[in-house]
């Protein structure tokens, strides 16, 4: 059985402020070469499957790209700009109350920001996590969860109601 952490200490008002904030600079590429793909236990995989069969061809316009080695686990888009895996080991950084998160699209994610890289978002109280890495480029914009996040909500079922809502 899973274990889900607390409310996200991140108040909604500054959740929907790096929604709408843009990063400053745009690199030509980000591509990358390969990405690890999970390997979740059957049940997960499944959902991650039927995941697979709902995302869209353009995240925040950009054209989808998988990235290597193909997988219905994994998905991208604009090179490795945006790349998504489901099925991933639940974050250590959920079993702190700090934490930060917000919600888009009815889909709740936990922020982590890297270092030299741009945020990371996993899925949170869902029946497996999906994670969205984006590049540096949206260090300050979480707008390309919007794209994702009606078919995490359809393909992910809710796992502690209502906290999904």
């Amino acid at each position: 059985m899973k274990s889900y952490p607390r409310p996200f200490g991140l108040p909604v008002a500054a959740a929907s402020l790096l929604v709408l904030l843009t990063a400053a600079g745009c690199s030509s590429t980000d591509a990358e070469a390969s990405v690890a793909v999970p390997s979740p236990p059957a049940g997960e995989a499944a959902l991650c499957q039927a995941l697979a069969k709902e995302l869209p061809d353009t995240v925040a316009g950009l054209d989808r790209s998988d990235p290597e080695p193909d997988s219905d686990l994994t998905a991208g888009w604009g090179d490795g700009a945006i790349v998504l895996r489901c099925g991933v080991p639940r974050p250590e950084k959920m079993s702190d109350p700090q934490s930060q998160g917000l919600s888009v699209g009815g889909v709740r994610w936990m922020l982590e920001r890297r270092e030299g890289d741009g945020p990371r978002f996993t899925s949170v109280y869902r029946e497996t996590y999906v994670e969205v890495s984006l590049a540096e480029r949206y260090a300050h914009d979480a707008g390309p969860l919007t794209d994702l996040a009606a078919p995490v909500q359809k393909a992910v079922p809710c796992a502690l109601d209502p906290e999904c809502d």
